[in-house]
């Protein structure tokens, strides 16, 4: 949730191509969508905090350096999983975040519903979208 700047306009990529971060612009038109999504996603957040499952996985270092980041609703998933499962590196249950293919299949389905008969996929987007900033 911190990696997006209303405000600015931008958004954070962590561990980007290369392990760096990157800086992307945010659509003002994604404002509107983005706020309401993240309203609800504070309800699914307040209800697994009460749950004791609201923890999300943060890299060794940090955890250590932040130790109530886990549970921090900056450091919570904006498209976190629809399910809370057990966390296969600590044991812990908690909510992950969505699965790639879920989203690479909306974007196929998406794509065939909209009448495009050639492949589509999450980087087929990402070069549209470079292509379209040149």
């Amino acid at each position: 949730v911190k990696d997006l700047d209303f405000g600015h306009g931008a958004l954070v990529i962590r561990n980007a191509k290369g392990g760096k971060d990157r800086i992307v612009t945010l659509p003002g038109e994604l404002n509107v969508p983005l706020e309401r999504h993240l309203a609800n996603r504070r309800t699914i957040f307040e209800r697994d905090l009460l749950d004791g499952v609201a923890a999300v996985y943060l890299p060794y270092a940090l955890a250590r350096k932040y130790p109530g980041a886990a549970i921090a609703w900056g450091w919570q998933y904006v498209f976190p999983s629809f399910r809370i499962s057990r966390d296969p590196r600590s044991g812990s249950v908690r909510r992950h975040h969505m699965d790639e293919s879920g989203v690479q299949r909306a974007i196929r389905t998406a794509a065939r519903e909209a009448g495009i008969e050639k492949p589509a996929s999450c980087h087929t987007l990402r070069h549209t979208f470079a292509t379209h900033l040149l």
